[in-house]
């Protein structure tokens, strides 16, 4: 009778010890759960293409060009770069904008089709990320490569897919 009491009492025991494990291992898991489980939010696309393309794909990518310039006038020659870090930060914010931009071109219903419309998109997002890059380095001349390859881009949808 003194073997099974003991016996019963280390089982008793150990179904303790594990069943605190489980609840300490389901404490943590209900912790960093609700984050990565949460639904992400509806989004629902508001703007339409011209409207995106006039108040934030043109503005943006208008500033990455005006950002590294050479202006040749009367005058003489002018050479027009970023003078310091908050100019640089203008240039490198409207190259994410520009990037995100192309994000917004092919959400929901603005996605012409999967085709062109999408590959031209993408490559739009890759130029504005390159042009990112060089204003955190604060590289003019990447910025004014970078920006006839958004223009290049910019051409190559806008002939296959004409302004309405």
């Amino acid at each position: 009778m003194t073997r099974t009491l003991q016996w019963l009492f280390l089982v008793s025991v150990l179904l303790f010890v594990f069943g605190i494990g489980f609840v300490i291992a389901a404490g943590r898991t209900l912790r960093t759960t609700p984050a990565a489980s949460a639904a992400a939010p509806p989004v629902a696309p508001v703007a339409t293409v011209k409207q995106v393309m006039r108040g934030i794909t043109m503005p943006a990518a208008a500033t990455i060009w005006d950002s590294v310039s050479t202006i040749v006038d009367l005058k003489g020659v002018t050479e027009n770069v970023p003078k310091n870090d908050a100019e640089w930060a203008v240039v490198g914010a409207n190259a994410a904008v520009l990037a995100e931009s192309a994000n917004m071109l092919m959400m929901g219903d603005r996605a012409v089709d999967k085709g062109d419309w999408v590959k031209f998109a993408t490559a739009l997002r890759g130029t504005a990320e390159k042009a990112l890059k060089s204003a955190e380095a604060k590289d003019p001349s990447g910025i004014l490569a970078v920006g006839e390859e958004i223009n290049a881009t910019c051409d190559a949808c806008h002939e296959r897919y004409q302004r309405q």
